[in-house]
């Protein structure tokens, strides 16, 4: 094997170990939630690399993650290249109880998902949530990427 055919393998690995990152976050949204891409990236351990939630959900066959709770950021639900799509995704999270206005859009206030941080090692949760505090948030990441988890 030559050093394109190993460099190509390794990314490839790479792309589908950070997918799974993505499927374990979403697979964490509970019903009638819902997350940005945004959030999943951030959650996922790619902050700023929303697309990439896009592109690990067009290349996910089957019925195994909850890919109808990943809306944009402005609560839409985002043009799919399958027609009809749209309909379904917003179908699904009415029957969750999600609830649309009349311009189509997602309470975000009211419906984001919201994971709790991780417990402390005395079990307790964190008092404060500063967003200030970078280490607290990569600590609250590592949560949904743990392979053995199971949310």
């Amino acid at each position: 094997m030559g050093k394109r055919d190993l460099a190509a393998k390794g990314k490839a690995s790479r792309v589908s170990e950070t997918y799974q990152r993505i499927y374990r976050v979403i697979h964490c949204i509970p019903v009638g939630r819902v997350a940005t891409y945004g959030q999943i990236a951030q959650l996922a351990g790619i902050p700023g690399h929303a697309r990439q939630v896009g592109y690990a959900l067009h290349s996910h066959s089957g019925d195994s993650i909850a890919w109808h709770r990943v809306i944009n950021a402005r609560g839409e639900i985002s043009a799919r290249s399958h027609p009809g799509s749209e309909k379904l995704q917003r179908a699904l999270l009415e029957r969750e109880g999600v609830v649309f206005d009349d311009q189509a859009k997602v309470s975000l206030r009211r419906f984001r998902w919201r994971p709790e941080p991780p417990k402390n090692a005395a079990g307790a949760r964190p008092k404060t949530r500063s967003s200030k505090r970078v280490g607290h948030a990569r600590t609250q990441n590592e949560r949904y990427l743990r392979k053995d988890s199971s949310p």
